[in-house]
């Protein structure tokens, strides 16, 4: 799936640049892992494709 194709309701709007995602499905997801943006304002799960995007009212500015 390519950007072009990323569909408003598979976004998850987060606050912060990293994120952990365990494929929301309990014993039917996937294992947790955490994702980094870096300087991206998105970042893809590589195991279930979920997009996670920085919103627009919460930029993490933490530099811990």
């Amino acid at each position: 799936m390519s950007n072009s194709e990323i569909n408003a309701d598979d976004v998850v709007l987060v606050t912060t640049r990293r994120v952990a995602c365990d494929g929301g499905g309990g014993a039917l997801g996937h294992p947790k892992t955490y994702l980094d943006m870096g300087q991206d304002n998105q970042v893809r799960c590589k195991y279930c494709d979920r997009v996670f995007a920085i919103s627009n009212d919460g930029v993490d500015h933490a530099h811990h």
